[in-house]
């Protein structure tokens, strides 16, 4: 099989599944869909990228699979190039390891270093090396200092890599050195654009083609045909999280205005919330829909099918290379890839 859509992905177990085990169904749902590749995101509590990568490689047959995102320094450099060396031949060379640069309050809270642009740097020239067959000895660099890295005296390959971006410095590093750069979601359309530039104005800056560096859309994709609930849960519950979460950092880089913000987080419902999307109860949602404005909300695939194919079609034309349908289920998607699909 070779998938009919290789621009469009989506992530499996899309927000709070009630087992992870649906990740056997949606792989196949979205392999089904005719989906490019399958995107796995990591959260320390149920959601551990190397089970879930072994779960969708060995479920599906021909569907990329994708970190997206793991963290290089949760795992010992040789215990993550060895899940990647499994991942690829499990996967029969159809996984990508994808990292970023995780959340910096949870890590400050486990006591986890926080990751710096050197540190991913360092870490990807560990990564090629390991694959190149390479011996690294007495490393030190951001990434740590390591007497003997060793993978495979025989190994020859080159492991795509994929980076989850945010920043100019982070994506300008996605253009340097990754194959697939991914944006975040809720990005306006001149962000979109702006973060697309810098990208490929990277690459080439480094030498490289940026016609083979991959910029990913992550587009949140909500149709009409979602129930209410989920739609509001999926869309304002998102989005809440988020301006939560880094809200600062979103709104410096949608260049939205920060007093919005500042009204959003200070209010006493909000406030009582930690986790919208996950927590928010309906008339919590509703009021957070209040207070977001609709032009923020507005950077997302929703309507009918036919309306979220055009704003999924939208992104392509802002530069985009491929396009992540964000926030929903394969099953949820179907309408919206049958609409897709059609000339």
């Amino acid at each position: 099989m070779t998938p009919r859509f290789p621009e469009l992905g989506a992530y499996l177990l899309a927000g709070q599944p009630d087992s992870v085990r649906d990740i056997v169904d949606e792989v196949r749902g979205a392999q089904r869909l005719g989906l490019g590749t399958a995107f796995i995101s990591e959260r320390y509590n149920k959601k551990e990228a190397a089970v879930l990568t072994g779960a969708a490689g060995a479920a599906s047959d021909d569907i990329g699979i994708c970190t997206a995102a793991t963290n290089h320094n949760t795992r010992h450099p040789m215990v993550t190039a060895g899940m990647a060396r499994t991942a690829r031949d499990l996967t029969g060379g159809r996984f990508t390891l994808g990292l970023g640069r995780g959340i910096r309050l949870l890590q400050d809270a486990y006591g986890i270093p926080p990751i710096t642009t050197a540190a991913i740097e360092d870490f990807v020239g560990i990564m090629r090396a390991l694959f190149r067959g390479e011996t690294l000895i007495d490393h030190d660099g951001p990434a740590g200092r390591f007497p003997v890295l060793h993978l495979d005296a025989s190994l020859d390959e080159y492991l795509p890599m994929a980076l989850v971006a945010f920043g100019p410095r982070t994506l300008e590093l996605g253009g340097r050195l990754f194959d697939d750069v991914i944006l975040h979601t809720y990005f306006t359309d001149e962000t979109t654009r702006r973060c697309v530039e810098t990208v490929k104005t990277a690459a080439a800056r480094a030498g490289r083609d940026p016609d083979r560096v991959r910029v990913w859309s992550c587009l949140a994709t909500v149709g009409d045909h979602v129930p209410h609930a989920d739609r509001l849960r999926k869309t304002v519950g998102r989005l809440g999280t988020y301006l939560q979460g880094y809200g600062a950092l979103m709104v410096e880089t949608n260049r939205w205005d920060p007093a919005v913000l500042q009204r959003f987080l200070t209010d006493p419902v909000i406030s009582g919330v930690a986790g919208l999307d996950i927590v928010g109860t309906p008339d919590q949602l509703e009021h957070a829909a209040t207070l977001i404005p609709q032009e923020w909300l507005a950077a997302a695939a929703t309507g009918t099918p036919e309306q979220c194919v055009t704003a999924i079609r939208r992104q392509l034309d802002l530069g985009c290379d491929a396009v992540i349908l964000h926030g929903a289920t394969p099953g949820e998607l179907e309408p919206i890839i049958e609409a897709y699909a059609r000339p």
